[in-house]
């Protein structure tokens, strides 16, 4: 792990006191990172993450039967289809077993730590409890090498979901998992499910890992070797993220590493391997520049193009796919070739019914679909979105070959349907109602620099943005950059325009205004930041602090 990381040198007058670390302003901890910070525990003024507002606020969703379960993170060597690597992964597979329960169920799952640093747990997309949520240094406090932990949390809301650490840039290792929240009454009808994670790899290809990619990057433009650069479609580079004056949007310094962050960190990584970096990525789609990180190969269900994993069915079955873009740094366009998709929620909420040839997934982003299986052998295809890739997986419902890596179903280039064109189921649409509170988060940043923030301000646990329970908040999301970015709220869903899908992850394109709705009731402090998870290490994120 880069140690210490820009945020973690962004924790400003931070004392040590009685062996915690108590912030001047804020009381909050330190550094979301993982590499230490006590959890937010008297925040002056704010709800704390284990405050009796967040005890009601579990009390009031009625926990259930519990659901014990264990896990472990560990290093691990995995065969990804033909190649293997050294990495970190949960229990030893790729993606991690699958958590399934049901809505209302009290999960409590006990996490040991067997990796050589501080890790956590990120419930994407739950609205739980806000100590459960899986930031440390602000909602709990990092879980040290050879600890354990337990998240105890009612599960309220039946949808897909997934888990990974909110610690650095361990999320681009291989620690990711499906959260399947399964509805007991659920309304859709179909015989065969099938759980597909999305993935680009990089950790343990010839030498590389994704804290090396990170002090890569962190250069920035100006310090790169441009004869090791990895081109993209175009073959050319970004300048972006400039004002139109030509300066850049942010210039921050960084500042001193906290006590507790330099006694718990892990050695810088020594440059290993080809470079990472991806210049001239483009894509219509994503408005420009496509990624950051050339990766050298992108999975489905933790299985190369060459190897792919194959979904056996009967002709005529209803199946229903559960998509999760698990990704670092790409999004994915999906299509299941010789097939039509009906899609049917998004990042866990139901919406009204729309048939599509294909999709769009940023990181962090879910959908799920309903298809009839035809009749043979069908690739079902992630194409890796302006970066001229794709991985693939098999769904198998008679005889015949099986698709080459190289296949490209026309359903790619058919009809692809967005978020911003699907309205949310009425049992799960935001009642109309103005914003009581509008808070502005400009996207700022570029290439050139890598100064990834919000409002020019690199992360700092201490930078809270205000509201109160009961209030409709306005999130407006002003993408000043060239790039675009998934941007994730936790512990929320918000709402996509007059009526629009339920989501908690949504794509804001460069030069785009993105605004969002959501209802303020689940009380703590909660991030909010870049799922491009090499933009949020590099300072893309915030905090949002329920007020007293």
């Amino acid at each position: 792990m880069r140690t210490p990381t820009r945020r973690a040198m962004l924790g400003t007058g931070i004392a040590l006191t009685g062996g915690g670390l108590l912030a001047a302003c804020s009381g909050s901890g330190t550094d979301h990172s993982g590499h230490g910070g006590q959890p937010a525990s008297d925040p002056a003024g704010y709800v704390a993450p284990g405050g009796k507002e967040v005890a009601a606020a579990e009390a009031k969703r009625t926990p259930g039967p519990v659901r014990k379960m264990k896990l472990t993170a560990t290093p691990a060597t995995l065969d990804l289809g033909g190649r293997t690597v050294r990495t970190w992964a949960y229990d030893d597979e790729l993606p991690g077993k699958e958590v399934r329960v049901t809505a209302g169920d009290t999960l409590a799952l006990t996490l040991a730590n067997h990796l050589p640093q501080s890790t956590s747990i990120h419930w994407h997309g739950l609205a739980l409890r806000n100590d459960m949520d899986g930031t440390p240094g602000l909602s709990q406090a990092p879980i040290k090498a050879g600890a354990s932990f337990e998240y105890r949390f009612t599960t309220a809301h039946p949808g897909t979901y997934w888990f990974h650490p909110h610690s650095g840039v361990q999320q681009d290792r291989g620690l990711y998992a499906p959260l399947i929240v399964e509805d007991p009454k659920e309304p859709l009808k179909y015989d065969k499910e099938w759980v597909v994670v999305l993935d680009d790899w990089v950790d343990g290809v010839d030498g590389s890992t994704p804290d090396a990619v990170l002090a890569e990057l962190g250069k920035g433009m100006g310090g790169m070797d441009h004869d090791g650069m990895n081109m993209g479609e175009s073959g050319g580079m970004d300048h972006g993220g400039m004002s139109h004056d030509g300066h850049h949007m942010s210039n921050m310094s960084q500042m001193p590493a906290t006590a507790e962050a330099v006694a718990d960190k892990a050695p810088s990584p020594k440059p290993s391997g080809p470079s990472r970096m991806m210049m001239g990525a483009t894509s219509k789609l994503l408005g420009g520049d496509a990624g950051d990180v050339a990766y050298p190969y992108y999975l489905v269900n933790g299985r190369t193009a060459d190897n792919p994993e194959t979904f056996r069915a009967r002709p005529g079955d209803r199946v229903r796919i559960r998509f999760i873009n698990a990704g670092g740094d790409t999004a994915f366009r999906v299509a299941l070739g010789g097939h039509r998709m009906t899609v049917t929620h998004t990042d866990g909420f139901p919406v009204a019914h729309a048939e599509t040839d294909a999709l769009l997934l940023g990181m962090g982003e879910r959908y799920d679909v309903l298809v009839t299986a035809q009749d043979g052998t069908f690739p079902l295809t992630a194409l890796a979105e302006g970066k001229k890739q794709s991985a693939m997986a098999v769904l198998r419902t008679g005889g015949g070959a099986a698709p080459e890596p190289s296949v490209r179903p026309k359903e790619l280039d058919g009809e692809l349907l967005q978020a911003r064109q699907l309205k949310a189921d009425g049992s799960v649409r935001l009642k109309p109602g103005r914003p009581d509170r509008t808070i502005t988060l400009e996207l700022t940043g570029s290439m050139t620099a890598y100064d990834w923030a919000i409002n020019g301000r690199k992360y700092d646990p201490a930078q809270r943005y205000p509201v109160r329970g009961g209030e409709r908040v306005r999130l407006s999301f002003v993408n000043s950059t060239q790039m675009w970015h998934p941007m994730h709220l936790h512990g929320h869903t918000f709402s996509l325009g007059d009526g629009g899908p339920r989501k908690d992850t949504a794509i804001v394109l460069p030069g785009q205004t993105l605004d969002v709705d959501f209802d303020a009731d689940n009380p703590g402090l909660w991030m909010i930041h870049c799922h491009n998870v090499y933009h949020s290490e590099s300072g893309m994120m915030t905090v949002l602090g329920y007020r007293r």
